[in-house]
C-alpha cells in the first residue's frame, strides 16, 4: 500500500514511517505537517491510506478528514497521542469518514519501536480489505425449537461515517419502537463504549453493548462490542464468533445478516449504511430473498458509497434512500400489513 502520513511532529512522522515500511509491500506516498497541507497533497496524489494526526496547527485532523473524504476519499486511520484525551475529535473524525483510531507508537529508551503492534495490525487488516478478502456465508444451521419470544428485528450494517449516520436514524425513532435493533459497526471494541454513550444521549430507546447470551428485547438498541462478529445463535440469543477469521471488516455485517436469515422466524428490516468495501451486501441479498424489507443508504448522503453501492449492484435493497428518510421507512416497513 502507498500510505501517507500527516503529523506536525517530525519525530512522530519518523516513527510512523518505520511502522509503515516494516510491512512488505508498503511505501510512503507523502508526508504532511498539518491538515491543510494534507488536503492539498491528497487532491494531487491520492494514496491508498492516510495516517492522520488530530491536534495540529492551521487545520485539525477531524476537519482535514472531512475535507479529504469530500474531495479525495480514501481510507483514513486516526493516529493520535492519546485517544481518551482527544475523544471528541476522534468521534468527529470518525463521523467524517475515518475508519478507526489508534495511539501513536513511540521510540523506547533503546531507540526501538514501542506500542506499534496495534497500528501494524490495523494496516494489515486494511490491506486485506483493499485486496478484496471476501465473506462466504456458512451453510445454514437449523433453528432450535425453543420457547424464546423473539421480537421483530431491525439489523444495521455500517462502517465509515457510521458515528454520524447512526444518530440521524436512531434519534428519529419513537420511545415505543416495537423492534429490537442490532448494529454491526466496523469499529475497534475499545471505542464502542463511547459510541454507546453518544447514541444513548440522542436516542429515546435504551442503547447498550450487546452481551453474549441475552435474548434481544423490543425497543432496545444493541451494538456489537467485540472485534469478533455479532450473530444470533440457533438458540435465538446474541453471540460472538471469531469465524470467519479472514474477513478484514470486523464485526461483519454479513455474519450478522446471515445468522438472521438462518434463525429469525419472522422477516424484519435490514439496513446497509455508509461504508468502505462490500461487507453486508451478500447478507442483505440473502435477507431480501427471505422476505425481509431491505434498505440501502443513497450515494448523496453516504460518506463513502461502498457498502450500499455493492448492495444496490446485487439488487439486494428494496429501497435506496437518503439518510433523513430511513427512519420513517423503517416505521412503515414494521407495520403489521408488511408481514401478512
Amino acid at each position: 500500500m502507498r500510505i501517507a502520513i500527516v503529523n506536525d511532529l517530525a519525530l512522530a512522522r519518523e516513527v510512523l514511517r518505520r511502522v509503515v515500511l516494516a510491512a512488505p509491500g508498503n511505501s510512503i506516498a507523502w508526508s504532511a505537517a498539518d491538515g491543510e497541507e494534507a488536503v492539498r497533497l491528497a487532491a494531487a496524489d491520492r494514496p491508498d491510506a492516510i495516517l492522520m494526526d488530530l491536534v495540529m496547527p492551521r487545520l485539525n485532523g477531524a476537519e482535514a478528514t472531512r475535507r479529504i473524504m469530500r474531495a479525495s476519499p480514501c481510507p483514513i486511520i486516526v493516529v493520535t497521542s492519546t485517544v481518551p484525551g482527544n475523544f471528541d475529535l476522534v468521534y468527529q473524525a470518525m463521523g467524517a469518514g475515518a475508519l478507526d483510531a489508534v495511539e501513536t507508537p513511540t521510540f523506547d529508551a533503546t531507540g526501538k519501536l514501542a506500542n506499534a503492534e496495534k497500528l501494524a495490525a490495523k494496516l494489515a487488516q486494511l490491506d486485506g480489505a483493499l485486496r478484496g478478502d471476501a465473506f462466504e456465508p456458512p451453510p445454514p444451521t437449523p433453528a432450535a425449537s425453543l420457547s424464546v419470544e423473539l421480537p421483530r428485528i431491525v439489523a444495521i450494517g455500517v462502517s465509515t461515517g457510521g458515528p454520524a449516520a447512526l444518530p440521524a436514524i436512531l434519534e428519529a425513532l419513537p420511545a415505543d419502537f416495537p423492534a429490537a435493533i442490532l448494529i454491526a459497526q466496523h469499529l475497534d471494541a475499545d471505542y464502542i463504549p463511547g459510541l454507546v454513550e453518544r447514541l444513548g444521549a440522542v436516542c429515546r430507546l435504551p442503547v447498550r453493548s450487546a452481551a453474549a447470551g441475552e435474548v434481544p428485547l423490543p425497543g432496545t438498541v444493541y451494538i456489537a462490542h467485540s472485534n469478533d462478529h455479532l450473530e444470533l445463535s440457533p438458540r435465538l440469543r446474541l453471540n460472538y464468533t471469531p469465524l470467519p477469521r479472514n474477513v478484514p471488516y470486523r464485526p461483519s455485517a454479513d455474519v450478522l445478516f446471515s445468522s438472521l436469515v438462518d434463525h429469525v422466524p419472522r422477516p424484519g428490516v435490514a439496513l446497509l449504511l455508509t461504508g468502505m468495501g462490500t461487507d453486508g451486501a451478500k447478507g442483505l441479498l440473502a435477507l431480501r430473498n427471505a422476505c425481509w424489507h431491505t434498505i440501502a443508504q443513497d450515494e448523496s448522503t453516504s460518506i463513502v458509497y461502498g457498502m450500499p453501492r455493492a448492495a444496490v449492484e446485487l439488487r439486494a435493497a428494496v429501497e435506496v434512500l437518503p439518510l433523513p428518510l430511513i427512519a420513517p421507512a423503517i416505521m412503515t416497513a414494521l407495520r403489521p400489513r408488511r408481514f401478512r
